[in-house]
């Protein structure tokens, strides 16, 4: 096996970065790949999966909140062995975990061939793909942030978080074109199959990278002078210090929680069920915020590289609380030109949150216990806060009719990053610390 030897002294010679981020990245396009058709085909998944029930939609939901509740397991797991065996090994076990749920989603068989086992199959299989993420997102972050030069650790995380954007895109534009040329009848019959099946050349593509690239300075060089922990989530557990850190890292990615899964996840569902746009409008809406807010995080990342993280977050998040009902009330107005208006300063404004929230939590911990406790605190906060978002909103519209919910859902997970984030104390300008 070929690899790439991990960069010395914080120097990155210019292959070696590109092949480092796209291994970091490669993952967590796979992971939000599946939220882009899930947050789309909601409708086509609750016919196929759920026909006989009047709350399908809220049940597709359902499942798509169950699997995030088997995250911090994953994080648990997956982040003992990374901060053990190794963060390149834990990234490829992963990604190939992910992949092989997400196309196995593609071959269940519909409720009118099996019953009950097809929605209970469904949710299985996303219980898996709950799994794998948790080791995941904290497990590419790590990697990328361990391996930035001095100075660049805010951009360099800040690409994985387009990769992200990006993927939900892709995700999106994907359901949406093959809804449009199949149209409804043969979407519910097949045609929702194929954007899952796709996850089968993503997931061996994202393999075959991760296998090429070597592990990182940090973790090579704690190995290699044997201050690896024998038990990193313990010892976690047992430092004030420490303990500290993972409840900051609970509650200061509120805003994440919210502007992610409502903001994008469940956006395509709100509009069409919820403000009647067309799917192609709806579309067009999500499409435009999602290419602003990946235009935004780079900027964002790289301008808390010279300011701290805490000062971009902070912003972030007081900027969003002002905004959110705003920015609402204008997608609410059904006016496409006005709902553009509303999401893509949204997205731009979250754009200071989404961009820093991993580096700033990688530089809460030392690389003995980075990868365990960066991921339960982080997965814990987007199972409780994130991943039932779209539930939450679904069942609060419906018994209330006040379409207005996700707005103020928004404005109080801003003010909760808000206070949490004052709590910080920002190692923008320190080096990653082994211990």
């Amino acid at each position: 096996m070929n690899t790439v030897a991990p960069p010395q002294s914080g120097v990155v010679d210019p292959r070696t970065a590109r092949r480092i981020t796209l291994a970091g990245c490669v993952g967590i396009f796979a992971e939000l790949y599946d939220n882009g058709i899930f947050g789309f085909m909601a409708g086509t998944l609750a016919t196929v999966f759920f026909p006989d029930s009047k709350n399908a939609v809220l049940l597709v939901f359902v499942g798509y909140a169950i699997s995030f509740f088997f995250r911090p397991l994953g994080a648990i797991v997956c982040g003992q062995l990374g901060d053990r065996i190794g963060r390149q090994r834990m990234l490829v076990f992963v990604i190939l975990l992910i992949s092989a749920a997400t196309a196995a989603i593609g071959v269940l068989p519909p409720y009118t061939a099996v019953g009950a086992a097809a929605p209970i199959l469904l949710i299985l299989l996303r219980v898996l793909q709950g799994f794998s993420v948790g080791g995941e997102a904290a497990g590419a972050m790590t990697f990328l942030a361990e391996h930035a030069p001095a100075g660049k650790r805010g951009l360099y995380t800040s690409y994985a978080q387009i990769a992200s954007f990006v993927s939900l895109l892709t995700g999106t534009l994907i359901a949406a074109w093959m809804n449009a040329g199949l149209g409804a009848a043969r979407m519910e019959a097949f045609g929702w199959r194929i954007p899952f099946l796709l996850a089968v050349p993503l997931g061996i593509t994202g393999i075959y990278i991760r296998r090429r690239i070597s592990d990182t300075p940090n973790f090579s060089r704690l190995r290699a002078e044997g201050g690896l922990s024998r038990n990193p989530l313990k010892e976690a557990f047992s430092s004030p210090r420490h303990r500290r850190a993972i409840l900051l890292a609970l509650f200061i990615p509120l805003l994440n929680g919210a502007g992610y899964y409502v903001l994008f996840t469940y956006m395509p569902t709100f509009m069409s069920k919820i403000l009647h746009f067309s799917s192609v409008q709806g579309l067009l809406v999500t499409a435009v915020a999602l290419v602003s807010i990946s235009i935004a995080i780079p900027f964002a990342g790289a301008l808390s590289d010279r300011i701290g993280r805490k000062k971009v977050i902070a912003g972030s998040a007081a900027a969003m609380a002002v905004l959110g009902v705003p920015c609402y009330l204008l997608i609410a107005t059904g006016n496409v030109g006005l709902a553009i208006l509303g999401a893509s300063v949204m997205a731009v404004v979250f754009a200071g949150h989404t961009a820093i929230i991993h580096i700033l939590l990688v530089e809460l911990f030392p690389t003995r216990v980075r990868y365990s406790a960066y991921g339960l605190g982080y997965n814990v906060s987007s199972a409780v806060f994130g991943g039932t978002a779209p539930l939450l909103m679904t069942f609060l519209i419906g018994q209330t009719g006040n379409t207005t919910i996700p707005a103020f859902y928004v404005v109080l997970t801003a003010l909760g990053t808000l206070i949490a984030v004052s709590r910080v104390i920002d190692r923008a300008h320190e080096p990653l610390r082994d211990a």
